[in-house]
């Protein structure tokens, strides 16, 4: 006798003695559902806020915060020393007292967002004793400037503070100048320029070709100390 095979789906008598459908074979099924039903919905697409795109995409589970884009390198000049602006010296009768001048420059320029550029400029400042010169604490002024074809668009003033101790002859400090504006407009042709003192063509055009001229000379203040005028 041929014996019949019954194809019918297994089944298992729980305590009871009815029949449970096995759960493996249920679990196959509804997994097999959903995932036809999201095939047949839409193919599968990487979203930003998917979990498991943003970990190919991104590394975690996060979308990570945009870059701002690239920015071309700044152009930044040397810096320069303004015309008759190396230095000052302070007498006292007809005999030097101080001299105040400028020793080592840097710079760094950083473009911005709107095209413009900012510079940084940091500036030495020495103060040198001369025969009637004495120890002590000294001001000196130091003008910041950004030219464009001859005319200031950008000056400040700040100022060192420079001690020469007792039975030195002469002391150093750093100023630097911060956020130096130059406008989006003369960002390839502009010039930075530095000088002791207070310039008089801040904010002005200044003559075309000054001629060189020594370091300016002032009278000793009356008291200790001095001040660059």
């Amino acid at each position: 006798m041929i014996g019949i095979r019954d194809h019918s789906p297994a089944t298992f008598s729980n305590a009871a003695g009815g029949p449970t459908a096995c759960l493996g074979a249920v679990r196959s099924l509804v997994l097999a559902a959903g995932l036809a039903a999201s095939l047949g919905a839409a193919p599968a697409r990487a979203q930003e806020g998917n979990i498991l795109s943003n970990l190919f995409k991104f590394g975690g589970t996060t979308v990570p915060p945009s870059q701002p884009e690239s920015l071309d390198p700044a152009y930044c000049p040397p810096v320069e020393i303004a015309e008759g602006a190396a230095a000052t010296r302070i007498l006292a009768g007809g005999t030097v007292r101080t001299q105040f001048s400028l020793a080592r420059l840097a710079r760094e320029c950083a473009r911005r967002q709107d095209g413009s550029i900012t510079v940084k400029v940091g500036v030495e400042v020495n103060v040198l004793l001369g025969p009637a010169g004495a120890p002590g604490r000294f001001d000196v002024p130091v003008t910041f400037q950004i030219r464009h074809e001859g005319k200031v668009v950008t000056s400040r003033v700040e100022r060192a503070s420079v001690v020469v101790g007792s039975g030195e002859a002469q002391g150093f400090a750093t100023i630097v100048a911060d956020e130096l504006l130059v406008p989006a407009a003369v960002t390839t042709d502009y010039d930075i320029a530095v000088g002791v003192g207070v310039s008089k063509a801040a904010g002005a055009k200044p003559a075309s070709k000054p001629r060189r001229r020594k370091p300016a000379v002032a009278e000793a203040p009356a008291g200790g100390g001095d001040a660059a005028q």
